[in-house]
């Protein structure tokens, strides 16, 4: 994912995953997950596009990773 090179073909459940597994807390408001995590500034905040993610908000995730230099599953 942090290649960049298929946005939009990230599965919108392995996307979920990763972030809980990287520290991230989620909270659901209806089709929202919306994922803080401490120390970070940035909340991210998804939606499905289908069983994918939206291909912007995958490259959403990509920045606020590779800014706070979380890598680290």
């Amino acid at each position: 994912m942090v290649a960049g090179s298929a946005d939009a073909n990230i599965r919108f459940s392995e996307l979920c995953t990763l972030l809980r597994q990287l520290g991230f807390d989620e909270r659901i408001r209806g089709s929202h997950h919306i994922f803080r995590r401490p120390g970070t500034r940035e909340k991210v905040n998804l939606q499905p596009y289908g069983s994918n993610a939206k291909a912007y908000q995958v490259r959403q995730v990509r920045k606020i990773l590779v800014k706070y230099g979380i890598t680290n599953v």
